[in-house]
């Protein structure tokens, strides 16, 4: 009995303990019964988990880019049907290839037991072989092995010294956190900014959807601003300072406005003036900038260079360059790397309160490390190859004929929408979309009303049927009312980019004859 009572004991000063930890579960538990009204059904038709049962935040998030287009294009691919994926940006699925030197190093450092190969040296050259065995260490001879939450240590050094190479300014690596792709980053931010649905995120029109369904996920508000197409897509701050006045007004908190530099889905590149205007912007609103960058190697002209926020804030001097909060998002994905499928981004917070970055390193606990073949293409992308290397012809040649291929193909298919009836495309100046606007007949626009659709969902969707072609239409992304646009990539490889046009022009006639 007495064991009995001894255990009781020992149970109840466990309970306890665990009540201590988890405050905000017990803490808010009622000391005895009250009346609250019934909620919601735990069940429907025998699921727990029935669609009808789901967080509504969950629903109500839209994710156009592999959304009821993309589930088309997989039910046709299944039938057999050829399928050309340009509503997304992969380049290695359309054909792009991968660097040498970055698939080598990989290689060697996915299989350590190569480099003790009697062979190595006649396989590998003596510089990758030097950087494998470098990385390897630096992983501890184990790249399945978790790493810090933040990332590798070594490697978060390394985008320190690719980001004051790149601005002229020094970077903390301490700041700077690795991680699955720049999404992740993107969605740490947002995470801890929203508090509730009364928090206020400030995202440009057209916006790349990862935007609207985190905003909606965390239950905060997305407040739209509208870029300028007639200006090149441009910003309008007297609109989003209007924008920002109404919703305070009402009682929201705007709390931080993402810019796309250089812009998804709309091409554009930001010049330094702009730069300075948005940054002396959120100084005078209190605003958290957010920086989406991702797509800073791929430019396709000179008069606009890609130029970092950072650069710009750290060059205005006080109060900017030590008052305003900026996070920027970097990948692997774009450029001429295009390595999607391996995950590997980073965020560097400048500015932001030591606690604050504490607890982003929290977030980062939860999901214990970003992946390692990630951290390691991302320090392949700070780090590559040096003049005087046995590797660094080729990368470099590989590197500057993919960048003056993605340049070819951005006039190519700007000039190729500009050629049809009732299209009308800005160059997309970077990044690796075209977004032009199609100016569509009244029957289309009765037809796509009377179908259920957008007009551009209704366009989109038949020029999948016709020519196995997926796109995005621009409601996916958000856009003035009464315009219709749609996305495509720029990727199709260039033996295969004029049979795209062409099967791309044959349809557009088709349509445009139809519903004339």
């Amino acid at each position: 009995m007495g064991s009995k009572s001894a255990l009781h004991e020992t149970n109840q000063k466990q309970f306890a303990a665990i009540q201590q930890m988890m405050p905000r579960f017990y803490g808010a538990m009622p000391a005895q019964e009250t009346d609250h009204k019934e909620g919601p059904p735990t069940k429907v038709d025998g699921y727990v988990l029935h669609p009808t049962t789901l967080n509504e935040n969950l629903l109500k998030a839209q994710y156009a880019v592999r959304g009821e287009l993309y589930n088309k294009a997989q039910e046709m691919a299944a039938e057999g049907k050829d399928i050309i994926y340009t509503n997304v940006g992969n380049p290695q699925q359309l054909g792009q290839k991968p660097i040498t030197y970055n698939r080598q190093v990989q290689a060697l450092v996915s299989a350590p037991f190569l480099m003790d190969h009697p062979k190595v040296t006649e396989l590998f050259p003596e510089d990758v072989i030097a950087r494998a065995k470098e990385m390897n260490k630096l992983f501890g001879g184990a790249l399945g092995a978790y790493t810090d939450s933040r990332g590798s240590a070594g490697i978060r050094q390394e985008v320190a010294d690719y980001i004051e190479r790149r601005d002229g300014h020094p970077a903390d690596p301490e700041h700077i956190y690795l991680t699955d792709g720049a999404s992740v980053a993107v969605r740490y931010v947002l995470n801890g900014a929203i508090r509730n649905e009364n928090d206020a995120i400030l995202v440009p029109i057209p916006q790349y959807p990862l935007y609207s369904a985190s905003i909606q996920l965390y239950g905060g508000t997305l407040l739209p601003y509208y870029l300028k197409e007639e200006k090149g897509w441009g910003m309008d701050l007297d609109g989003i300072k209007k924008s920002i006045d109404e919703a305070r007004a009402q009682g929201t908190n705007v709390r931080a406005i993402v810019f796309i530099n250089p812009g998804n889905p709309t091409g554009q590149c930001m010049t330094a003036d702009s730069l300075k205007d948005i940054v002396k912007f959120a100084y005078d609103e209190g605003l958290v900038l957010l920086a989406d960058e991702v797509y800073q190697p791929n430019v396709y002209q000179t008069e606009k260079p890609f130029i970092s926020a950072k650069k710009i804030l750290s060059e205005m001097g006080a109060p900017y360059s030590n008052r305003v909060e900026l996070a920027s998002f970097h990948t692997v994905s774009k450029g001429v790397l295009g390595e999607c499928g391996l995950r590997g981004g980073y965020v560097e917070f400048v500015n932001f309160h030591p606690k604050t970055i504490e607890e982003m390193y929290k977030a980062a606990s939860i999901n214990l490390s970003p992946n390692t073949t990630g951290q390691l293409a991302m320090s392949l992308m700070a780090n590559p190859p040096k003049p005087g290397d046995a590797s660094y012809n080729e990368y470099k040649k590989e590197m500057d004929e993919g960048l003056a291929s993605l340049t070819r193909r951005a006039h190519v298919m700007t000039d190729s929408f500009n050629s049809l009836e009732g299209v009308s495309c800005t160059f997309t100046e970077g990044a690796m979309y075209s977004f032009p606007r199609l100016h569509l007949p009244q029957k289309a626009i009765d037809a796509a009303k009377a179908a259920g659709k957008t007009p551009d969902t209704f366009y989109c969707l038949e020029l999948l049927k016709e020519t196995g072609i997926v796109t995005v239409p621009g409601a996916g992304f958000g856009q003035e009312e009464g315009t219709f646009h749609m996305r495509t990539t720029i990727l199709p490889q260039e033996d295969q980019i004029a049979d795209f046009v062409q099967k791309f022009k044959s349809f557009h006639e088709k349509f445009m004859n139809t519903y004339r």
